[in-house]
């Protein structure tokens, strides 16, 4: 499968997230997630500076997901997010079943951008979600959104040098 018309907009919902989270003075991330009908069911941003370092959208919506939807559900869903999830994100998305995953940005490209940015490491590997959950459903990045998506973590990077995104 590939990246659509549809897709590209609720990545672009996930970037706008994202980008709120960054004016809240959190780490640009946002994730949407959509039933098979294309109803938005769930949205989140990163709140990792406002509350604490597990607070990442693919999360909350794996913990919403589990709560409220049932199984064929879940797994009829998609999850659209600006960046890829990191392992945490990928094992709770897995754990509750949930189906396809589209990313505007991958963990390599981010982990790249940070790097040159003198910005330091994360405290965790940055694995593809393909390492952690080997039969995921997964497109991305979509290169439409890499400039717009390394500009927000170019801004946080520069804002907070010392954070390990």
């Amino acid at each position: 499968m590939s990246i659509d018309g549809t897709d590209l907009g609720h990545l672009r919902h996930a970037v706008e997230l994202a980008r709120l989270a960054l004016e809240r003075g959190d780490e640009p991330f946002g994730s949407v997630l959509v039933s098979s009908d294309g109803e938005v069911l769930f949205e989140d941003h990163n709140h990792v500076v406002a509350l604490e370092a597990t607070q990442h959208p693919e999360f909350a919506i794996a913990r919403w997901a589990g709560a409220h939807l049932g199984p064929d559900e879940r797994a009829a869903a998609t999850v659209y997010t600006s960046g890829e999830h990191c392992p945490m994100c990928s094992a709770a998305h897995a754990w509750v079943g949930l189906g396809r995953i589209v990313y505007a940005v991958s963990s390599a490209q981010l982990g790249a951008w940070r790097s040159a940015w003198g910005a330091p490491p994360s405290p965790v590997a940055p694995l593809s979600i393909l390492d952690v959950v080997p039969g995921a459903v997964v497109d991305g990045p979509a290169p439409q959104l890499e400039e717009e998506v390394r500009d927000l973590h170019r801004r946080f990077a520069h804002l907070h040098p010392t954070s390990p995104a």
